[in-house]
């Protein structure tokens, strides 16, 4: 009875997204894609309804969480030893901060979304970026534009803040080279 209750609780895991650890391979779109199947059909149906490609969404994902589903900012330290917090309220596979996730919350009427389900997070990114061509006019194949618009929000990339920023500016070229290997390796494969 123990070996099936064992075989049941993998499968909720292996279900659920692995139970917050990461895909083995992050330099593979196949492998990720092969062992976590649930994470392209989310990012198919967000692709069908939002337009960002899925290469653009994995890459995203990628940079802000490594495709942990409960990723937290890390802690802040008073006097390097006495805990303040976290850095930021940033958490899940899409690091949406609390403000921006309930603000997609109320305007998708996703009110049950959670930031660690695969689903609810490549529909934020979806969402996100789908404003962020309404209102910035960046294409959504644009994974470097894009990911300095999410970055900094909409406001900040409005007023460049990003260009002040060498460090994100290279961060984002990282983002956008890695959004054109996973299309690469997914086109190869045969997953697009």
């Amino acid at each position: 009875m123990s070996r099936y209750l064992c075989i049941a609780l993998v499968m909720l895991l292996a279900a659920c997204g692995g139970g917050g650890k990461a895909p083995r391979n992050l330099n593979d779109a196949c492998e990720i894609t092969a062992e976590r199947p649930a994470y392209l059909r989310a990012m198919k149906r967000t692709e069908a309804k939002w337009g960002v490609p899925v290469a653009v969404q994995m890459a995203t994902i990628y940079q802000e969480s490594k495709f942990i589903s409960n990723a937290k900012t890390p802690r802040k330290f008073a006097l390097g030893i006495i805990p303040m917090g976290r850095q930021s309220s940033a958490y899940g596979y899409s690091q949406a901060l609390d403000g921006t996730w309930d603000e997609y919350r109320k305007e998708t009427g996703r009110w049950g979304a959670k930031r660690q389900r695969i689903d609810d997070a490549t529909d934020f990114i979806g969402w996100y970026m789908d404003q962020s061509e309404q209102k910035l006019g960046i294409m959504k194949f644009d994974a470097k534009n894009q990911y300095l618009a999410y970055h900094e929000g909409r406001n900040g990339y409005s007023r460049g803040s990003h260009m002040r920023k060498a460090w994100l500016l290279r961060v984002a070229d990282d983002v956008s080279s890695r959004a054109q290997m996973y299309h690469q390796q997914l086109y190869g494969c045969g997953k697009l």
